[in-house]
């Protein structure tokens, strides 16, 4: 027996007489059956040991069988040899995908133009690098990522999709329909038996046989996943870009609509409403169901309409890039854009039910440290904004932008590493209970950043100079409680109570003595005047003044399986008592209806809570 087959049986059978190894001990296992073995390829390792069993369950299953291995033991045996932990800690698991190269109507000075990908985003990017591995594919790049996430020894049964490609509202409607309905697809259909494949067997797996099939069809076409081809394919219109003899709209335009290859592909990715809720209804009961569609533009670009269709696709959050509040700051940077319109944006989304995941960035042009500080002051605390999630990216300088030539004129210069983090430990600070910050950096390589911060583990260094200075941070991903073990019994439900321009909002928490984060629920109290200032623009609106709205519901801890109560925080009834306590402050303020914007994967859990379907959303009678 190979020295991988006898680690896993030596894991597998310890595993057996206790709930868990630790890492030691898992270390331990894996060097006494690499002793004597010199050849790095046929020694065991904690990543090897994972993929080979995933192999050896579908390639090999009378082996597999052999080793009398049940759902359970299986559980703890992924929990043991779980890679990078934090990737579902936070309760589900997260998929990034990436939409084709496209244009963007903005102009900002800072955006990178690579044609490689959507405007604003570099092709070194870690998720950008998948999707060009999958071309810009929908379907392979769930396909692919679960692939992925299971063999690091994640748990996907509850996914949480998030589309990224600059402004997703630019996109033709009917790519829009088949790039989520392809999504969807790929979830119903992963794990699933192909027709006529034995069970166990190679082939069952039907999303991977068909992955397979599509590649081929990608490379029949004339596409290529090979970097240099790729590069030369941009070269000669990217230097135009570069030397400031084109914009990006113009050079996209001039490479792509003249690729018949392209052309021919744009041909087939449309798709109707009918696909997209086929898909979606298989997937409320689908073992990978999705549990949060995420889509970004512009802020600018937000309407009453644009927001019906995104929520008859399915979509719960959206990301929007505010960048910053002050109008003139804005301009500076080529982003047009008023108060008044980051305002109308705002209430739209919460009267709409969506969460609103924002983008902040410090250093822009004619911004110093001081002013960052005092607008984020503004972005946490005015009633017009009061973001959910917020990204607090430091601007940084990459080749072929407008930026470029502003820093080569002397008019920008990045923070020093003093400014940058003192600004940021200030903003830290300065982040609201009830607002969560999922990141304080881009994915941007180090080589592609000409200027600005580089430091891959900033939060982490923020996050220490807080404590150094005995500060206080309370944002939400601070104070999660990951895979920390805890009594439910200690915890206690906490309700913040604040004010936006459209919404009464209650943000109800579940915490342990020492304030960390068991799980939340957002839940909107909209205010008629705002539905009246509203109503001849958005007559769709989904509530009305008698009405409240769970905008989001969310418990941490590691994803566990549907139905099943593992570790964590997860099938505790932490959700169902959330929900009970939202009904409770709705009856208080005399609403006679509840709603909530649930994710297509969601339904019947709230269904069993009682909610009945109620056109793009799901509400009770109170």
């Amino acid at each position: 027996m190979a020295a991988m087959d006898k680690a896993l049986v030596d894991i597998l059978d310890q595993l057996r007489g206790a709930n868990k190894l630790s890492p030691d001990e898992v270390a331990k296992i894996i060097r006494s059956h690499n002793a004597g073995i010199h050849d790095n390829a046929k020694r065991a390792s904690k990543k090897k040991l994972l993929r080979h069993y995933f192999e050896t369950k579908n390639s090999r299953p009378e082996l597999w069988r052999s080793w009398n291995v049940d759902d359970a033991l299986e559980a703890k045996f992924l929990r043991c040899l779980r890679a990078k932990p934090r990737r579902t800690a936070s309760g589900v698991a997260t998929i990034t995908v990436i939409t084709k190269p496209w244009p963007c109507e903005g102009n900002c000075v800072f955006c990178p133009n690579d044609l490689r990908m959507p405007k604003s985003y570099v092709h070194n990017e870690p998720a950008c690098q998948r999707a060009e591995r999958n071309f810009f594919d929908p379907y392979l790049q769930v396909t692919s990522r679960l692939r992925a996430l299971t063999q690091m020894g994640h748990i996907t049964d509850k996914v949480e999709l998030i589309v990224l490609g600059g402004s997703w509202t630019t996109y033709p409607d009917a790519y829009q329909r088949w790039y989520i309905s392809r999504l969807f697809e790929a979830l119903n259909e992963a794990g699933q038996p192909s027709r006529g494949a034995a069970k166990g067997g190679s082939d069952a797996n039907l999303a991977e046989k068909k992955a397979a099939t599509l590649r081929k069809c990608y490379a029949d076409a004339g596409f290529t996943t090979d970097d240099k081809e790729l590069d030369s394919f941009v070269r000669e219109d990217q230097q135009k870009i570069l030397h400031g003899d084109s914009t990006y709209n113009q050079a996209f335009h001039a490479l792509y609509d003249a690729d018949s290859r392209w052309q021919a592909l744009a041909q087939g990715q449309s798709a109707s409403w009918e696909d997209v809720e086929k898909q979606q209804r298989i997937n409320e009961f689908a073992a990978h169901r999705c549990v949060g569609l995420v889509v970004e533009t512009r802020p600018d670009a937000i309407s009453a309409q644009a927001l019906s269709n995104a929520r008859r696709l399915g979509c719960t959050k959206i990301q929007i890039g505010v960048q910053s509040t002050c109008e003139e700051t804005l301009a500076r940077n080529g982003r047009s854009m008023s108060a008044a319109q980051l305002t109308q944006a705002f209430e739209l989304l919460r009267l709409f039910g969506f969460k609103t995941h924002t983008h902040f960035m410090a250093n822009l042009v004619g911004a110093t440290p001081e002013d960052d500080a005092a607008d984020y002051q503004i972005f946490s605390n005015d009633p017009r904004f009061k973001p959910d999630e917020v990204k607090l990216y430091p601007c940084v300088l990459l080749g072929g932008t407008k930026l470029e030539e502003l820093q080569n004129q002397g008019k920008w210069s990045a923070y020093s590493s003093r400014q940058l983090q003192w600004l940021m430990t200030q903003n830290l600070m300065a982040t609201q209970p009830y607002t969560r910050v999922s990141r304080m950096i881009r994915d941007f390589s180090a080589q592609d950043i000409i200027q600005g911060n580089r430091t891959a583990n900033l939060r982490q260094i923020i996050e220490a100079q807080v404590a150094r200075e005995n500060g206080s941070i309370q944002e939400i991903r601070h104070r999660e409680v990951g895979g920390s073990s805890f009594s439910p019994e200690e915890l206690t439900l906490d309700v913040v109570e604040y004010d936006t321009t459209a919404t009464t909002e209650f943000f109800l928490q579940w915490v342990t003595p020492e304030n960390r984060i068991a799980g939340f629920l957002r839940l909107s109290l909209p205010k008629k005047e705002a539905l009246e200032r509203h109503s001849r623009s958005a007559a769709n609106l989904p509530t009305t003044a008698d009405d409240v709205m769970i905008r989001e519901v969310h418990v941490y801890g590691k994803v566990e399986r549907l139905h099943e109560a593992q570790e964590g925080t997860q099938h505790l009834g932490l959700g169902r008592k959330l929900v009970a306590r939202a009904c409770e402050i709705a009856r208080e303020h005399e609403r006679t209806r509840i709603f909530v914007i649930s994710a297509v994967g969601t339904r019947e859990y709230y269904r069993k809570l009682g909610f009945v379907d109620n056109g793009l959303y799901q509400s009770k009678a109170l």
